[in-house]
Parts: C-alpha cells; sequence; structure tokens
C-alpha cells in the first residue's frame, strides 16, 4: 500500500509576522521557514502506519518554490521514501493545490492520500476537501485517530460536540489535526540519509494544470490593537457605555 503525503514550506511557527511597507503581502525576506506544524503530523502518521506493516512506500510532495526541497528533505529525514517536488515560484490558491496534487496522486495511485488539516500561514482548511471531490475519494477529516483494516481505513474525527468515528473505502484522503501524534525528534543520521534519497522534479505545465490565481489581495494589514478594559459601577453605566461608546446596542 503507497501513502502520498503533502507538505508545505511556511513561516515558522514561532516567528513574528510583520506586513510589508506597502501592504502588498506579509514580510518573508530573512524569516525562518520550516514544515507547516500540521503536515508534520501526517508524515508522522505516515511513517507510523509504515513502521506497523500497514503501508509500504511513502511519497511525500510539496509545491512552491526551490527551497522546497529542504521541507521536502525533512520529510524524507522522518521517514518518506522519496519525494516528488512541483516547482513553481507562483503564489499557489488551495484549488490550484488540489488539482496539482490530484495529477501527482493519479500518477503515483496512492491508497491514502495524508495532508495537514490546514496551513498556519493562509489557515484556509480547503486542500484536503477540494482534493477528495477532485479524486471522487473518501475523505475523513480533523483526523484524531487512524488505524487501516483490510481495504478500509478507520478515521476519528473531532467534530464541534465531541468525537465522530468513520469507515472509509480506500483510496482515502486524510486531513490531520494536531492531536493525532507528536512528530519524532529527526536524528542527524537519517537527515544525512535523506539526501540520498530519490526527489523527482516536475513543473505544473508538465500536468497541464492552470494555476491562475483566482483571488486577488488587495491589502494586508495587521489587526488593530486591543484597547484596554474598564470597569464600570453598575448595570446602568455598563448600558449607556454599550450604546453611546461602543454603539452596539
Amino acid at each position: 500500500m503507497k501513502a502520498l503525503v503533502a507538505v508545505k514550506r511556511v513561516v515558522d511557527y514561532n516567528v513574528k509576522v510583520r506586513v510589508k511597507a506597502d501592504g502588498s503581502d506579509v514580510d518573508i525576506g530573512n524569516v525562518k521557514m520550516s514544515m507547516n506544524p500540521f503536515d508534520e503530523v501526517a508524515v508522522e502518521e505516515a511513517v507510523r502506519l509504515k513502521e506497523a506493516g500497514k503501508v509500504s512506500e511513502i511519497v511525500a510532495v510539496s509545491l512552491g518554490g526551490k527551497k522546497c526541497e529542504e521541507t521536502l528533505r525533512t520529510a524524507l529525514a522522518m521517514g518518506a521514501d522519496r519525494a516528488v517536488h512541483v516547482e513553481t515560484e507562483e503564489k499557489l490558491e488551495p484549488l490550484a493545490v488540489a488539482k496539482l496534487l490530484k495529477a501527482v496522486a493519479e500518477k503515483e495511485n496512492p491508497q491514502i492520500l495524508l495532508l495537514g488539516k490546514q496551513a498556519i500561514d493562509d489557515d484556509a482548511n480547503q486542500t484536503a476537501q477540494m482534493l477528495a471531490a477532485l479524486l471522487t475519494a473518501s475523505q475523513g477529516t480533523f483526523a484524531s485517530k487512524v488505524s487501516l483494516e483490510n481495504d478500509e481505513v478507520v478515521v476519528t474525527r473531532e467534530i464541534d460536540g465531541g468525537e465522530e468515528t468513520v469507515a472509509l473505502k480506500l483510496p482515502a484522503v486524510l486531513s490531520a489535526d494536531l492531536r493525532l501524534n507528536e512528530p519524532r525528534f529527526v536524528k542527524l543520521p537519517n537527515i544525512m540519509a535523506a539526501k540520498k534519497k530519490p526527489l523527482d522534479k516536475v513543473v505544473p505545465a508538465d500536468f497541464g494544470v492552470d494555476i491562475t490565481p483566482r483571488v486577488h489581495v488587495v491589502k494586508v494589514a495587521e489587526p488593530q490593537a486591543r484597547q484596554a478594559g474598564v470597569k464600570v459601577a453598575d448595570v446602568a453605566e455598563l448600558v449607556e457605555k454599550l450604546k453611546n461608546e461602543a454603539k452596539v446596542i
């Protein structure tokens, strides 16, 4: 059984992101980048399934600029067998990502596709669902537990009211939540070994996928600073402030 895991290169979660002076985008120049934390959980789950004998091969795939190769090498060091880099400097929206992943999946023919439930840069939470729809495959989102049983995968997923367990026929697309597992620490020998693992490079044109953006960013701005709270003497003063100052009633 083959597993395909998608990983994204994002600004490290410890970094405070700043907006460019012209308000056109966020400034990622000279900023530490790393693998999206949700994708890291997805890679770890694929590796655990392989260690349990449920998966025979793990293929990591990333879409983006040349430096995405670093993210793929991290996935290889964690335990992926080989990698595919869809190289493009264009800004990719969730639908374009889903279309490219669909093209890669049709070439690789995996039985299970693992993604992070969202990326911490855009927080879109759309790609896994779009990919499942394009492939007409089963989907299990917000997975907090995964087990493979014969020709189906059993997924415990987090919902507003608690948890839901679903059994999905393969092939299936799963999106990992942070509570699915705790990614392992990558050891130096594995990092060195990852440099020798195969990494194929392709471009969107190889798949005939149109990645033209459908959304135009007008302006990016930081949220307004939060004002300090105030104490009121009684209900009458509270109502007065809500009505005349906050203007919410």
